[in-house]
């Protein structure tokens, strides 16, 4: 018996109900069909332009996401209950966000350290007293959720700053639905394909006061950025104009962008760059991506951006352990969806235990992302191990740590056949005038036998997410 949760076999190997009518189709396909459309696909996803820069690859090589055509499964009472939890806890997370650069009650009630918040690089001074539109910060959120255990559902981490991958969610699914038609009518899918629609109202409802027919656009730092497909596909799907930082200039605390026509208003900005870069004059002033005087023209109300500056300082994984607390204090709700155990490595007794089970814990920097700066204890050697703790006890506030999850699995298309591969789950959670988001969310899949990372950026693939609207016909 594994020691993970298999998404589509239970403990006696029997396949799961949700899964029952896909497993069914599954065994009458011949090999060579499977890989005939495998083939398909990667020639498909190539043609399009479906690739991923990885920063320091030296080949200077865009990489193509791998695709799994095994699609993860939820059925809908599961996803019903993930998506209550995901609109509750984006709801404290914008409220504590509102909280922290106005009147700081969780702060003065003792929940959060105050230095934690106000010493945090990703605090913004600049954003106290600012008021934003509809009291929003994080417009799109990205929060990660994997299984493990008896099969309960965790946050892993919540991704507020610019959250990536939801081309890929749509893109999969689009493919899916090329390779293999009839699947689609064998089942009830839940569809995913209005998500730029309802990007695009999302991002219109939190106009500027005033604002009728407002004017968005997708604000990307170009061509090399890693994203830089996805930037130039939400702008396509939505039909808004993709801009970098030259392509806008403020006036009279008014943002335009040049066009054939001569400049025209922006009113909403969906910026795809870090905080440090979208201004020179208030941030970095080295930096030739962002716009003079951005800032305050948002200050002073006349453009929104999503997300807002200083969203950061809620995605850091030094934060990450008082979401729950957040839910209780804003709320006064219990957490349906549970964090994962975590320890603070700033706290001594924290520490303690850290330093003395690095062999069996997952450490990570408060700042890091996309898979880099951590242990995954288990997987390392004594070497790597011991070098990961001198760099922990020379800063430990810059390193929370977890146990290690047997994360659930779903069969997937490897070299050798089909094996169980771990995953997560990227749901994509709209937050404006109401909370909203597609049912389902990008699969992200470990390709390397025993791997607990997904991220694309170390070797990572993808899998179309299926949330069944009822059982299989």
């Amino acid at each position: 018996m594994p020691n993970f949760f298999d998404e589509m076999y239970s403990d006696d190997n029997k396949v799961r109900p949700h899964y029952r009518e896909f497993d069914a189709w599954l065994s009458r396909q011949p090999p060579h069909v499977i890989e005939q459309k495998r083939a398909e696909a990667e020639l498909i996803f190539r043609r399009v332009g479906i690739t991923f820069a990885v920063y320091g690859d030296n080949a200077g090589k865009e990489r193509l996401i791998p695709f799994d055509i095994i699609p993860r499964v939820i059925d809908a009472p599961e996803w019903t209950h993930m998506q209550a939890g995901l609109v509750q806890r984006v709801t404290a997370l914008n409220l504590f966000l509102h909280d922290i650069y106005h009147d700081q009650h969780i702060l003065k009630a003792g929940i959060i350290p105050r230095e934690q918040i106000l010493n945090n690089a990703q605090y913004r001074p600049a954003m106290q007293g600012v008021k934003v539109v509809s009291d929003i910060y994080a417009h799109i959120a990205g929060v990660d959720i994997v299984r493990a255990g008896a099969g309960e559902f965790y946050v892993l981490e919540d991704n507020l700053r610019v959250p990536s991958g939801v081309s890929y969610m749509l893109e999969d699914r689009k493919m899916m639905m090329r390779l293999f038609p009839d699947l689609f009518a064998r089942h009830r899918i839940a569809p995913v394909e209005h998500y730029p629609d309802l990007l695009l109202e999302n991002l219109r409802s939190v106009a500027p006061q005033g604002i009728d027919d407002p004017t968005v656009v997708v604000m990307t730092p170009g061509m090399y950025n890693s994203a830089y497909f996805e930037h130039a596909f939400l702008a396509q799907q939505m039909g808004v104009a993709l801009v970098q930082g030259q392509d806008m200039f403020v006036s009279d605390n008014t943002v335009f962008m040049r066009t054939t026509r001569g400049p025209k208003r922006v009113d909403v900005i969906y910026r795809r760059i870090d905080d440090d870069y979208l201004d020179p004059r208030a941030f970095r002033p080295d930096s030739t991506l962002g716009v003079p005087g951005l800032l305050e023209a948002y200050r002073a109300g006349r453009v929104n951006l999503a997300n807002a500056i200083g969203t950061g300082v809620a995605d850091d994984k030094s934060i990450y352990p008082y979401v729950p607390d957040m839910i209780r204090f804003y709320l006064a709700e219990q957490p349906i969806l549970n964090n994962v155990p975590t320890y603070q490595c700033r706290k001594k007794e924290d520490l303690e235990y850290t330093l003395a089970n690095l062999p069996k814990l997952v450490v990570k920097e408060v700042h890091g992302s996309g898979g880099y700066g951590m242990l995954v204890g288990p997987a390392s050697t004594k070497a790597e191990i011991e070098a990961f703790r001198q760099r922990i006890i020379a800063k430990p506030d810059g390193y929370i740590s977890q146990p290690t999850l047997a994360l659930s699995a779903c069969p997937t298309y490897v070299d050798s056949g089909i094996a169980p591969r771990h995953i997560d789950l990227r749901p994509f959670v709209l937050s404006g005038k109401t909370v909203s988001m597609v049912p389902g969310g990008l699969t992200r899949v470990a390709l390397e036998d025993g791997s607990l990372v997904v991220n694309s950026s170390q070797g990572g693939g993808t899998k179309d997410t299926w949330i069944l609207e009822k059982e299989p016909c």
